[in-house]
């Protein structure tokens, strides 16, 4: 199904980082928003409901028959799931407990990791850092695709199973353009959440694990909420590298639709995000922006000029120091 799509390499670029120097630029002109970069203690409370919600959810599925398990993973399991990703993204800011209390981040993050029922928290913060600091930078920045999903999901059928296995690429890729050694905090994240998993079993049985995991599985692929992986960073319009999306799910994805905000202004929790576009309106409202997630998946499927090749690429310069 499709025609093979046109473009064969990424788009490369040869400018510094655009957030940065946008981040000064604004700063200079509304420095009111320095008083927004402080820790979101909402977020830690939203947490314990969330896993609290989980919890509840293992119980009730224990004794449902297998396709009203399935269903209710999808329907419910991967909206809290895929939330907590982004309540996990969040936390890695240290949005948590603030910059003076790094530490009770990582151990929150890896509380918050285990209704996802695989081990995500500490690995997704050290490359996420990389994400931030050399966007597109080529060999540092794992959200880009490999070269292998450029060539290979090239019509509308392969990118169509492309977002569907999104959870796969999305685990093996760091493997393939940056691996890292594994730090003690990712063992224990680990061994914490192996734990976990078990205990869940042995107290209501392989329903609950399943439903825990397929609704990690399903939520972070063809689901609605994942048009955001695409929304973030591919290039639907030739020079823009970061899109915004105002629409209703933000409320479910601690405003992470707020995009170009948040790469502009990290240490600056999601709720505040908001406040930041409306400050520095005159900065965000001309920008391209999106106002459904479902559009973008179906335009990345439908698009014969959009793959996974549709993103911006840059050659680093200078020292690259790595978490």
């Amino acid at each position: 199904m499709g025609n093979t799509v046109a473009r064969e390499d990424f788009e490369w670029v040869y400018t510094d980082q655009p957030h940065a120097d946008r981040r000064k630029e604004i700063l200079a002109k509304h420095p009111e928003l320095k008083t927004l970069m402080k820790p979101d203690t909402n977020l830690i409370w939203v947490v314990l409901l969330m896993v609290l919600a989980q919890l509840v959810a293992f119980y009730l599925v224990k004794d449902l028959d297998w396709k009203w398990v399935l269903f209710w993973a999808y329907v419910f399991g991967s909206c809290v799931s895929h939330s907590m990703t982004l309540a996990i993204h969040e936390i890695s800011h240290n949005s948590a407990f603030g910059n003076r209390k790094a530490m009770w981040n990582r151990w929150f993050g890896i509380f918050a990791n285990l209704p996802l029922g695989v081990p995500y928290s500490i690995s997704f913060k050290r490359y996420h850092m990389d994400h931030h600091r050399y966007l597109g930078g080529d060999g540092i920045d794992v959200d880009i695709p490999t070269n292998f999903e450029g060539w290979f999901f090239c019509t509308r059928f392969r990118k169509f199973m492309w977002i569907v296995l999104q959870p796969l690429f999305y685990a093996i890729r760091p493997l393939c353009i940056n691996p890292k050694p594994i730090t003690r905090l990712e063992i224990i994240n680990l061994l914490t959440q192996l734990s976990f998993d078990v205990t869940i079993y042995y107290l209501w049985g392989a329903k609950s694990v399943c439903y825990m995991l397929a609704g990690s599985v399903l939520g972070l692929g063809l689901h609605p909420i994942s048009g955001h992986f695409i929304a973030e960073h591919y290039m639907f319009l030739k020079g823009h590298e970061t899109y915004s999306y105002y629409g209703p799910l933000n409320l479910l994805t601690f405003n992470v639709g707020y995009h170009n905000e948040h790469h502009d202004f990290p240490n600056i929790p999601g709720k505040s995000l908001p406040l930041v576009k409306k400050i520095a309106a005159e900065y965000y409202d001309n920008l391209p922006q999106y106002n459904s997630w479902i559009k973008v998946l179906y335009d990345f499927v439908m698009d014969d000029t959009i793959s996974p090749y549709s993103r911006m690429k840059r050659h680093l310069k200078g020292e690259v120091k790595q978490d």
